[in-house]
C-alpha cells in the first residue's frame, strides 16, 4: 500500500522515533514515580505530574526541530496553530492515573492530522515495549507485524473496551454497561483510552466506546483502527472543535452495528 500525501513518510518516521524516545523518558519517570508531585485538574481522579509536562515539551521540541510549520495540540499546553497543513495531536502520557499508581496501562499517543483527517497514528506502551504504528495507505503494525482485523469477531464472542469520566453521569455509564451486557457482550476498562484503541487495532478488543473524550486521546488510535481494517465514528476537528470533547467509538467490522446501537450513534 502507498500514500500520495506529500510529507507523510518523513512525519510517519519522525512520529515513531519521537514516541519511542518520549516513552523511554516517561518510563524513567514511572520507575521513580514515588518522587513525583501529583496534582489534580478537574477532580481528584484527573491527575497530572511533571512527567506529563516534560514529555509533552520533549515531543513539541522534536517536532519543531524538523517541521516548524506544523501545528501542535497537546493535552497539557494546548493548541499552537501551524501553516503547513499538518497538525500533531499528542497525549504525552495517556493513563496518568495508572501511571502514578504503578500500573502498566499507559502510553504515549501521537496523531498527525492532514486536511482534518488523522493520517498518522503512533502509540507506544513503554511497560510492554509495544509500538503501534499506522499511516494512511500504509496499514497498521505492532512492533513491525501487520495488523488485520478479523470480521468474525463480534461483541458476543470478543471483549469490548469502555471508558468513562465525570463529563458523563453515572446513570449514563450504567446504561451503556447494561446495554452491552444485554447484547451478549463483556467489557474491560484499563485506564487508558488510547491504549484500548490500539488494542482494537490489534484485535485484542473488538471495539472501544467512550461517551466523552478528547482528540489527543483518540485520533492516533482512530488511524490505527482504520488502517487495520476497522471503522471509527468521526471526531469533529474544525477550528476550536479540535480542543473540545466528543463521543468516541472505534470497532472491528463485526461489532460496528451493535456498538453503534449501544452508543446511540
Amino acid at each position: 500500500m502507498t500514500s500520495q500525501i506529500s510529507g507523510l513518510d518523513v512525519r510517519f518516521a519522525l512520529a515513531q522515533a519521537i514516541a519511542t524516545e518520549a516513552g523511554r523518558v516517561a518510563l524513567d519517570y514511572y520507575n521513580r514515580r514515588e518522587t513525583l508531585v501529583i496534582e489534580t485538574k478537574r477532580d481528584l481522579q484527573d491527575v497530572v505530574s511533571i512527567a506529563d509536562r516534560e514529555v509533552e515539551n520533549l515531543i513539541r521540541a522534536r517536532v519543531a526541530e524538523v517541521n516548524p510549520g506544523d501545528g501542535f495540540l497537546g493535552e497539557e499546553y494546548g493548541l499552537a496553530p501551524g501553516d503547513s497543513g499538518y497538525t500533531w495531536v499528542v497525549d504525552p502520557i495517556d493513563g496518568t492515573s495508572p501511571f502514578v499508581n504503578g500500573m502498566p496501562n499507559w502510553c504515549v499517543s501521537i496523531a498527525v492530522l492532514h486536511n482534518n483527517e488523522p493520517v498518522i497514528g503512533v502509540i507506544y506502551a513503554p511497560c510492554h515495549d509495544e509500538l503501534y504504528a499506522g499511516a494512511t495507505g500504509k496499514g497498521a503494525t505492532l512492533n513491525g507485524k501487520v495488523l488485520t482485523l478479523d470480521p468474525s469477531r463480534t461483541v458476543r464472542n470478543a471483549v469490548t473496551g469502555i471508558g468513562a469520566n465525570n463529563y458523563v453521569t453515572p446513570a449514563f455509564v450504567g446504561k451503556m454497561v447494561e446495554d452491552l451486557l444485554t447484547a451478549g457482550g463483556n467489557f474491560i476498562r484499563n485506564g487508558s483510552g488510547a491504549l484500548m484503541l490500539a488494542y482494537v487495532a490489534a484485535g485484542r478488543l473488538v471495539g472501544y466506546y467512550e461517551p466523552y473524550m478528547h482528540a489527543w486521546d483518540c485520533l492516533a488510535g482512530y488511524c490505527l483502527v482504520k488502517e487495520a481494517g476497522g471503522w471509527y465514528h468521526p471526531f469533529p476537528v474544525d477550528g476550536e472543535q479540535l480542543t473540545k470533547g466528543s463521543p468516541v467509538l472505534a470497532t472491528a467490522p463485526g461489532a460496528r452495528d451493535d456498538l453503534m446501537k449501544i452508543a446511540g450513534l
